[in-house]
């Protein structure tokens, strides 16, 4: 049995970045690209490598290239972090494996190092596609959290859980991070909402902008954790807009929230370095009348536009800039296939 399992890349569509202290996100998940995995049994355990972790060069030049599109490492420390982090939580729950070797490869279309989570659907699709191969159920939140460690614990990757729990339960996600939750019991609470209150949305990314994201997110991490009181009440501030935009969506009041996420991005600017060309991406978008906020860590940005002709204006003054611009299709479901 061939075992196939996809996850998606993710846009924060507000909130983002108090999702990694102990704030509120909403995110939803997109199928226009993804991330698959492929495991079938074999004598042996073998981690194949794809495109992205090749070794063998026409060039320096062409080295070059590759290190500064997918730096150092490739895709396969990904799959290892995940096949180890699955262990671990089998063990610790005394769940028995069978003893059978497995062969595992991945392919990913995700536009790479622009904020779209594409390194944690390569764990959430290796993830789905171990759980099936072993027969083992693992609750949502807890698959999430095991994303999120792969990443953190395994190859510290600064990470924030908004991520790992969009592309595990796909669709459109409200997330409450909680302090006293998060303590209590290992995650946040997850509500899922109907995708059909999104109004008109477009994603832009440049991969050329792409900065990676240890980088920027410079030192908000020692700030927040030394109590700075700008970056306590940015987070807080962050947390309010999801619930504000929550109230938005249900109402149907696009026009306010519209308002709302250019205000996350604004606030964000406040306290982070934004690049100049990551920054001339949201005014370019605003410039035509659509809203504009980092889908992550930067290099893509998600916003609503009101019509068709705001549409082709964005893309025609996006493109004119080497800057993608599509319509999300919201991935809702699992999408996991056998064959």
């Amino acid at each position: 049995m061939i075992i196939r399992a996809r996850s998606y890349p993710r846009a924060g569509l507000v909130g983002n970045p108090s999702d990694g202290y102990f704030g509120k996100t909403m995110s939803f998940a997109f199928s226009n690209f993804s991330a698959q995995v492929t495991l079938y049994e074999s004598p042996e355990l073998m981690i194949l490598p794809s495109a992205k972790d090749q070794s063998v060069f026409s060039s320096i030049h062409e080295l070059v290239q590759d290190v500064e599109m997918h730096g150092y490492y490739g895709g396969v420390r990904l799959l290892k972090a995940t096949v180890k982090r699955f262990y671990d939580y089998c063990r610790a729950h005394e769940i028995e494996l069978n003893d059978k070797n497995f062969t595992i490869r991945y392919k990913s279309n995700i536009p790479h190092g622009v904020g779209l989570a594409g390194s944690s659907a390569i764990i959430t699709a290796c993830l789905r596609a171990l759980m099936t191969f072993y027969g083992i159920s693992i609750p949502r939140p807890m698959q999430a959290s095991l994303v999120l460690s792969a990443e953190s614990d395994e190859l510290h990757i600064p990470a924030g859980l908004q991520d790992r729990v969009i592309q595990v339960y796909e669709g459109l996600v409200y997330m409450d991070f909680d302090r006293s939750l998060m303590e209590r019991q290992g995650h946040g609470r997850y509500e899922e909402l109907d995708v059909n209150l999104l109004p008109p949305l477009y994603i832009a990314y440049r991969s050329d902008l792409s900065e990676r994201t240890e980088v920027f997110h410079n030192n908000i991490r020692e700030r927040f954790e030394r109590g700075e009181q700008t970056v306590l009440r940015a987070m807080h501030f962050w947390a309010s807009l999801t619930d504000k935009v929550k109230s938005c969506l249900v109402e149907g009041d696009f026009e306010k929230m519209n308002e709302l996420l250019d205000a996350n991005f604004d606030r964000r600017s406040r306290i982070y370095r934004i690049s100049a060309g990551n920054l001339q991406l949201v005014e370019d978008a605003r410039s035509v009348g659509a809203s504009a906020k980092f889908t992550g860590s930067g290099g893509a940005i998600v916003g609503l536009y009101k019509d068709e002709q705001m549409f082709r204006n964005l893309k025609k003054k996006l493109e004119h800039h080497k800057v993608k611009v599509i319509k999300p299709r919201i991935a809702v479901g699992s999408q996991r296939m056998k064959a």
